[in-house]
């Protein structure tokens, strides 16, 4: 049995380049939607044009033009969507309703796998705002697709390392600090931190095993479900010195996340999505 044809719809995000990447090292012949609405961005241009010189297809299409979706999908047998969470609501909602659209049109794909990767909506109901919205409209692509009879996969990776484990989970930095750090609670709930790059590696390898379609995969290495405090605890032998620790409770927190109601959106999102 060959390897499915891939298509990567957000290949030019945090996610997406790193799942063009996996897919193009395992062996599948890969496709990246090339969107006419890029307009000026020489960044995801230059990326683009990375990703064909590395051997993947550029295939124009636009959410706008349900055809051109029609006739990119109908040339792969898996389109997996990667468009960030920082920028999922509203837009990206209708992106991905547009892809369902699209893919039920074509009638070919043998998997879909939606934007998620964090953590498993259908497990988030108690979410609080300015993040349950977004697992609200995951949940809404995930009923499309269902209601479609699309076969697919979701994929769970809960906390990505580059954002969480880094800076040992404090919110409004990606730098560790080297003084003070925050616990949240006693710092021993167990969290799964997960490399980005294991994660496009994981996902590439699910798309043709028959154990995943239609389940939900969830990514936990044993090595990678660490408390707080491990994590602290590793960064403190790497520098030699203990870091002055304090706790904030969960009535603090939930008071803090209600004071970024008013920062503006994309803040709110690259924080708790």
């Amino acid at each position: 049995m060959g390897k499915s044809k891939v298509l990567v719809v957000g290949g030019t995000g945090y996610v997406g380049r790193r799942i063009v990447k996996a897919s193009l090292e395992q062996g599948h012949e890969t496709y990246v939607l090339q969107r006419p609405e890029i307009g000026l961005d020489i960044e995801k241009v230059q990326m683009l044009l990375s990703f064909k010189k590395q051997g993947a297809h550029l295939v124009e299409a636009s959410v706008s033009d349900h055809q051109s979706l029609v006739e990119a999908v109908k040339l792969v047998d898996v389109v997996i969507c990667t468009m960030s969470g920082v920028h999922f609501r509203s837009h990206n909602l209708l992106v991905q309703l547009k892809l369902v659209e699209a893919i039920k049109a074509a009638g070919n794909v043998k998997r879909f796998l939606p934007s998620e990767f964090g953590m498993d909506p259908a497990l988030m109901g108690h979410a609080l705002e300015p993040g349950r919205v977004t697992f609200d409209e995951k949940m809404t692509v995930r009923k499309a697709i269902e209601d479609a009879n699309i076969p697919f996969t979701y994929i769970s990776a809960n906390c990505f390392a580059g954002y969480f484990a880094g800076n040992l989970s404090q919110m409004g930095t990606l730098l560790p600090p080297r003084d003070k750090v925050l616990l949240y609670g006693d710092g021993n709930v167990k969290v799964v931190y997960m490399n980005e790059d294991d994660v496009a590696a994981y996902t590439i390898k699910t798309i043709d095993d028959p154990r995943t379609l239609n389940k939900t995969v969830y990514l936990r290495p044993p090595e990678n479900i660490l408390t707080q405090r491990q994590l602290i605890e590793k960064w403190e032998k790497l520098i030699g010195k203990q870091l002055e620790k304090s706790s904030i409770n969960e009535q603090d927190f939930l008071a803090s996340i209600k004071g970024k109601k008013n920062t503006p959106r994309r803040e709110r999102t690259e924080l708790f999505d």
